[in-house]
């Protein structure tokens, strides 16, 4: 267990620079994802906080002390790949006592911790198994019993369930995330899906082009992201966003778009061109009500429990979703009247939140 601190971390690859300056401070047996789309620079951070690449410059702390010029071995962390990288001829309790060999243990240790890993992670039934006769969810459990049995201080996780099936990854994601908290391990964990992100850690740090956008609780996140891009990102669909103007008086501020009005009582929001946001699942949705947007439905699925609908409203595309089973289908004009007390104003020249 330990602190994690980054502190103004960058990294050029000849002229071109792709880490701008990352900051932030892990706390003891914290979960942190680092949740960006690729090409964003997670996966060179997570490397140079293993020491698998060296940044430009910054530094990096675990429990205070300075490791930036430590092999990844003196750091005392362990990392889960992506890509499990199993031996092939060794057996999964072979694999799992392997770097604990390497390490000079004594046999009594390695024994213990390897029994004790193997346990953790029910893997018992297949021990006696090479990494050709697992299924994949089995392999990644090995990979991580390889990581754990060392016991280091920070856990590393590199994308680690994307080779993984849909149903096997929501089993998997439960899994690392219990293991984790049973160990109170600090991990940091790279990842480009958002549910991941969301469901697994206790903060999210935000990445876009090789900066942090935002670092916080994952409902943060999505009641108050701190710019366009962050809540275009974060929530599934995304985020609704219509370019209108407040007009304000000393009492109350209205927002205007086209023939829409929308009273917003006494938001303290400057008068002017502004960029309103509202979420798909924050719309009511009629076929003849005022106050709204109005538009027409271009695509219509239902799931059974959901339904999503794309709306035509100008040219630009709006997304709804309803728990409920809405009776309209595609051709349809409707007007979505967005939940007032749910929404969000950004500045349309920095796109921050307002």
């Amino acid at each position: 267990m330990a602190t994690l601190d980054l502190k103004d971390i960058r990294k050029s690859f000849g002229d071109v620079e792709v880490l701008h300056g990352i900051d932030a401070a892990i706390k003891d047996s914290e979960f942190v994802a680092i949740l960006g789309e690729s090409g964003c620079g997670k996966s060179t951070l997570l490397r140079i906080i293993a020491g698998l690449e060296t940044s430009s410059s910054g530094q990096i702390l675990i429990d205070g002390k300075e490791v930036s010029d430590r092999t990844p071995r003196e750091r005392d962390i362990a990392m889960v790949f992506q890509s499990y990288a199993l031996y092939p001829h060794m057996t999964v309790t072979e694999n799992i006592r392997f770097p604990l060999e390497l390490a000079n243990w004594s046999k009594d240790d390695i024994n213990e911790a390897a029994d004790k890993a193997i346990a953790m992670l029910n893997l018992q039934p297949v021990a006696a198994r090479k990494p050709r006769e697992l299924s994949g969810g089995q392999r990644q459990r090995v990979a991580m019993g390889r990581a754990l049995v060392r016991q280091p201080k920070v856990f590393l996780f590199d994308e680690p369930l994307s080779n993984l099936d849909a149903k096997l990854r929501v089993q998997m994601r439960a899994e690392i995330r219990d293991l984790q908290r049973q160990l109170g391990t600090t991990s940091v964990y790279v990842t480009h899906d958002q549910i991941e992100a969301m469901t697994m850690a206790d903060r999210v740090i935000v990445m876009n082009n090789g900066k942090v956008e935002q670092f916080g609780a994952p409902l943060e996140l999505y009641d108050k992201p701190a710019n366009r891009f962050v809540a275009s990102f974060i929530g599934s669909p995304p985020m609704n966003f219509v370019v209108g103007e407040i007009n304000a008086s000393e009492t109350v501020r209205e927002f205007i778009f086209e023939d829409m009005r929308l009273k917003l009582g006494a938001a303290q929001l400057p008068a002017g061109p502004v960029i309103m946001g509202f979420r798909p699942e924050h719309i009511t949705l009629s076929r003849s009500g005022t106050g709204g947007l109005k538009g027409r439905v271009i695509t219509e699925e239902n799931t059974g429990d959901r339904t999503f609908l794309v709306v035509d409203v100008n040219g630009a595309s709006m997304g709804v979703t309803s728990s409920t089973r809405l009776d309209v289908g595609t051709g349809d004009h409707v007007t979505l009247v967005p939940d007032l007390s749910r929404l969000h104003f950004f500045d349309p020249d920095s796109e921050m939140r307002l």
